[in-house]
Parts: structure tokens; C-alpha cells; sequence
């Protein structure tokens, strides 16, 4: 079988994101420090019968700002020109109903942007929220390495100005709690960063086999036993989906199992609080197979159909250093879905590793193949919990459009933690649900089961095609097919890779309930 070229330039995630998160000086301090290049202040809007409460270092009066469209609501900003270094931005907070946990780090994330041309940056807005310090620091770090994302691995040249130091102002009674909250959205952000950077890499520059020595690196400095079985090895574990969606193509598949254990500060093994198992749809491009794609802008982000499985790689690389409680293995299923000669055809049918018979209707619903796979096999773990994450249906986009995933599940209190996680991360969810009646629809007349129902609901049914491969275990599904990427930058979402569901999984594993 002919091999292809041989790739330009090698993938570079041995270490952290193109934004090298452990690169950026965090501080938090009384005040922000000399030297530091821009600097954001909270303004609120103007309350009836208030005094004027305007920073005086911005050197404008409530009519100025209004005369320049600054009312202070929440995400506006303002930078105020200045000769003299440091310049200062106006940053709106809002009324105060209006300051959420999500308002603080969208107004981070809109200070950050608004501050792109400098490497060291300082904002003062955290005291204007009613949050403990922890949280307020978490989430202003947060907001501020995510909106500075850039992908630029493949740029000669770049525009963009890394972002090299990042200071946050705290009362002097809460400057510890600020500084671990921080470090906290620091972790937090630089796994996310490193989620947009594999789906932002294009599949002829990270295969399947590729991102196994990428899980390898990564699982060696974070803690994490790592097992890559090549394909004479799924072969041996009759993993039927994941060799026949990777049948057309010319490289090789892998699963990779990753095992995080908890363990004491001294390294010992601890009691673990429960047992979470993660399964990722890891398609590094999805042509369609031979029920192939139109050539529009949706194929082109193809490159973008592992999203899920890096999104679980990004998340259980910071379950050590944020001191996670519950054990958690993880299994990406990773393969491209390409046509050629040998590629699995309309009509085959698959055997799977729990013996299950599936006739393919349609090549292009592949993900869900390799899932029931990925599914089966952390049935056999005996996990608390299953969760999958993927880029899994249209459907999904269609009812819910490209700020919200959708879940569905067999138990309410695992898609309940997810929807908990969802809020505490504003990675939006919905639950919808799994129609029993409508799974008669994946009959099929020659084996269990057919890959594909009818024409509507399509992400319950591929919700419901799933539920076959997990027993008996609680089990939810995230179907992340919109929210997997964003035409332009939107508040901490930057253009490109949005990395959804890497900081939700970790929410959910550091507070998982069996």
C-alpha cells in the first residue's frame, strides 16, 4: 500500500500549547507592579443616585467615557491612548446582578483582547465581583489565557504578541487564596490551549499514530500510565469498528489508554473517591469514507473530528497537579475515515468487541463505530460511569446551534455531574433525550443492529446506537459536533479549535460522585 509524504513539519506538543501557559508570569499582588505595559480597570455602569466611582488613573470623567461609547456594561472596553507607558483600559463590569462566575472570565477574556499588543499585562476587576478570592482568581486567569490563544505552529511569521507576564490585583487578606485559585485557571487553560492546538493541527501534520506519542510525552510528565495498541493489536481485540472505519486508509490506527491514579503528595496510592472512564471519538479526518463528504467549508474542518479525543487527552494531563481524587481511565479511538479499494463499503457488516453485528448503511456515520468499541472496552474497566465525548452528528448542530452540545444518557445522576460542570465551565449543555421507541429504527435485516436510523433525531439515534455497548454502567454522552470550533473570536472563545469540553471533563473528574 503506498505510504504518504512524509510530513514538513513534526507535531510539537511535547510540552504545553503554541500560548505556553507555564511561560506566562502569573502575580497577584495589592497592586500592579512597575514595568507592567497595560493595565485594566473596572468601570460600572452609571447608577441613579450613585457617586461617580471612575479610577482616577484613567484620567477620563463619566462624560468622557460616554462621549467615546463607553457605558461599562459587561465584556465593553476602552483603551485610553497614551504617550507614557503603561496605558490603561477601561474595562466594563456591569451592574451588579449581572456579575456571574461566567460574566468575570468573559470580561478577563475581553480586557485580554483588548490588550493583544502587550506582553505584560495587569487587570484590577476581581474585587468588583461578590465571589470568593479562589474562584476570582481562577476565573480571571482563565478568561485571559484562553482569549490570548493564537495557533501560529505552521506561521513563518506572526503578527501576534505572546503574552509573557499576566498580573492580577487582590485585597491583602485574600492574596493566597487568589494566587491558588490562579494557578488553578492557569492549569485549567493551558490544557484547553492544548486541546485547540491538536484539533487546530492539520491531519497530514498529527495521524493516529502521531497523537499516540504525543499521549506517550505528555502521560510520562503528568503522571499517567499510558498503553498504545497498534494494529496488529486491535486486530488481536477484535475492535471490528475501529479497524473497519480505518480500512481505506493508508495509516494505521491506535487506541491509547491513559490511567490516571490518585496518589498522595509523597507519591504513595490513595483510597480513589470513584472510578470515571472517558471514551474519545479520535477520527484525525473524516473524508466520509466511501459515502464521501461535498468539498465545502464543514469538510475542510475535518481535521477537527478528533476534538473529543483531545479533548480527554488535554483534560486527564492536569488530574495530578490539580490533585484529583478519583481514578480515571480513558481510551481514545483513533483512526482517519478515507475511501479507497479497500475501504469498508455500504452493506459490510462489522464485528465488534463485544460480538455485536452491525451492517453500515453509511460510512460518513463512523464515529459512533469507533465509540462502541472505545465503550465496550471500559465496560470490561467496571467503572462508576462511562462518559464519551465527540464530534458525532449534525443533528446535534441543527437543534442546538454552535454555542451549545447536547447530552443524552442512561442516568440521570451521570448527566446531571456533566450538567453541573457544564455550568461551573459556561462549556454550554442541553440535555435531550433518549427515545426508546425511536430504536427500532437501527433494526437491521442481517445483523443486530445497522449503523444508521431514519431521517430524523439524528443525534438521538446515534445517542441510542451507542447505549447498546455499555451494559449496564451509568453512561452519558456529549455530542460536541457544534461547539467543536468558532468562526471568529467570541469572548474567551478564540477563532479556530475552541477546545470545548477539556475544562468540563476536568471539572467533572475532580468532582466525580460514584
Amino acid at each position: 500500500m503506498p505510504s504518504r509524504p512524509t510530513k514538513l513539519i513534526p507535531p510539537t506538543f511535547s510540552r504545553t500549547p503554541s500560548l505556553d501557559a507555564e511561560a506566562v508570569e502569573l502575580s497577584v499582588a495589592i497592586e500592579i507592579p512597575e514595568g507592567v505595559e497595560a493595565i485594566g480597570l473596572a468601570v460600572a455602569p452609571a447608577a441613579d443616585g450613585a457617586g461617580d466611582d471612575i479610577p482616577a488613573a484613567l484620567g477620563l470623567d463619566r462624560a468622557a467615557l460616554s462621549r467615546a461609547g463607553f457605558t461599562g456594561e459587561i465584556g465593553q472596553t476602552l483603551v485610553i491612548p497614551s504617550q507614557d507607558a503603561p496605558t490603561y483600559i477601561a474595562v466594563g463590569v456591569g451592574a451588579p446582578e449581572k456579575r456571574t462566575p461566567a460574566a468575570l472570565r468573559d470580561i478577563a477574556a475581553a480586557f485580554a483582547r483588548a490588550a493583544s499588543s502587550f506582553a505584560s499585562i495587569g487587570l484590577d476587576v476581581a474585587r468588583s465581583f461578590d465571589l470568593d478570592p479562589a474562584s476570582a482568581g481562577q476565573l480571571v486567569v482563565e478568561g485571559a489565557l484562553l482569549a490570548r490563544y493564537r495557533y501560529t505552529e505552521l506561521k513563518r511569521e506572526t503578527k501576534r504578541t505572546p503574552l509573557v507576564a499576566l498580573h492580577l490585583v487582590a485585597g491583602a487578606e485574600d492574596l493566597p487564596e487568589t494566587a491558588t485559585g490562579a494557578h488553578r485557571g492557569e492549569v485549567l487553560a493551558r490544557s484547553a490551549n492544548l486541546a485547540r492546538d491538536l484539533a487546530n493541527t492539520p491531519p497530514g501534520h498529527l495521524t493516529a499514530t502521531d497523537l499516540a506519542e504525543v499521549a506517550e510525552t505528555l502521560g510520562a510528565a503528568n503522571g499517567l500510565d499510558v498503553e498504545v495498541f497498534d494494529k496488529d493489536a486491535l486486530i488481536e481485540l477484535g475492535l471490528g469498528g475501529l479497524l473497519g472505519v480505518n480500512a481505506g486508509s493508508v495509516e494505521e490506527p491506535r487506541m491509547i489508554k491513559l490511567r490516571y491514579t490518585p496518589k498522595d503528595d509523597d507519591g504513595s496510592l490513595i483510597e480513589a473517591a470513584g472510578h470515571l472512564a472517558l471514551v474519545g471519538k479520535g477520527i484525525m479526518y473524516d473524508s466520509g469514507g466511501i459515502s464521501l463528504k461535498p468539498s465545502d467549508p464543514s469538510h475542510a474542518a475535518m481535521k477537527m473530528d478528533m476534538a473529543g479525543a483531545g479533548a480527554i487527552l488535554s483534560a486527564v494531563t492536569a488530574l495530578e497537579e490539580l490533585h484529583c481524587t478519583s481514578s480515571v481511565t480513558a481510551f481514545l479511538m483513533c483512526t482517519d475515515n478515507m475511501p479507497s479499494g479497500s475501504a469498508t463499503m455500504l452493506g459490510d457488516v462489522l464485528t465488534f468487541r463485544n460480538g455485536t453485528t452491525v451492517e453500515i448503511k453509511n460510512t460518513d456515520a463512523e464515529g459512533r463505530l469507533v465509540l462502541a468499541d472505545g465503550l465496550s472496552l471500559a465496560v470490561e474497566e467496571e467503572p462508576d460511569a462511562i462518559v464519551d465525548i465527540a464530534t458525532l452528528t449534525g443533528a446535534a448542530i441543527m437543534a442546538l446551534g454552535t454555542k451549545t452540545a447536547a447530552v443524552h444518557g442512561t442516568d440521570q445522576g451521570i448527566v446531571d455531574q456533566t450538567l453541573a460542570s457544564s455550568k461551573a465551565t459556561d462549556e454550554q449543555l442541553w440535555q435531550l433525550p433518549l427515545e426508546r421507541s425511536y430504536r427500532k429504527q437501527l433494526d437491521s435485516d442481517v445483523a443486530d443492529l445497522a449503523n444508521i436510523g431514519g431521517r430524523f433525531a439524528g443525534s438521538t439515534l446515534a445517542a441510542l446506537f451507542l447505549a447498546e455497548f455499555v451494559g449496564d454502567i451509568p453512561w452519558a454522552h456529549l455530542d460536541i459536533a457544534g461547539t467543536m470550533l468558532v468562526e471568529s473570536d467570541e469572548s474567551w472563545r478564540s477563532k479556530g479549535a475552541t477546545g470545548y469540553g477539556t475544562r468540563l471533563l476536568i471539572d467533572l473528574a475532580l468532582n466525580f460522585r460514584a
